[in-house]
């Protein structure tokens, strides 16, 4: 159990990375972030929840880096755009770096440590 919030907790390295994802987000940055969303999630399928929330959220953040080639702790923009997250629509391709930073991240690390 969980001292914070009570709720039931893994031990570490019995849940994987992509059980975060289970729970779809509905409202979303940009038209690109629900691909890179997808994509974390196929690239996180098999590793293995780390101990701590700085190594989960280390982990996160190399995942998001390999996918979008963006460092969003040293990228200053606010978004970017990637060709190969364009699927159709006005800002197909581009990634909302704020919306990562502050809530996409953040919430999946949240769900990692639960």
């Amino acid at each position: 159990m969980c001292p914070t919030c009570g709720l039931r907790t893994d031990a570490p390295g019995t849940g994987l990375l992509a059980d975060g994802f289970d729970v779809v987000h509905r409202q979303w940055g940009l038209r690109g972030d629900p691909h890179v969303w997808r994509a974390l999630r196929d690239r996180l399928t098999d590793t293995p929840t780390p101990e701590g929330a700085d190594v989960v959220r280390a982990a996160y953040f190399a995942a998001f880096d390999d996918i979008v080639a963006v460092d969003l702790d040293g990228e200053p923009e606010p978004r970017v755009y990637r060709e190969d997250l364009d699927h159709g629509g006005m800002s197909g391709g581009s990634v909302d770096l704020e919306w990562w930073r502050t809530k996409g991240l953040p919430l999946l690390v949240e769900r990692a440590c639960r």
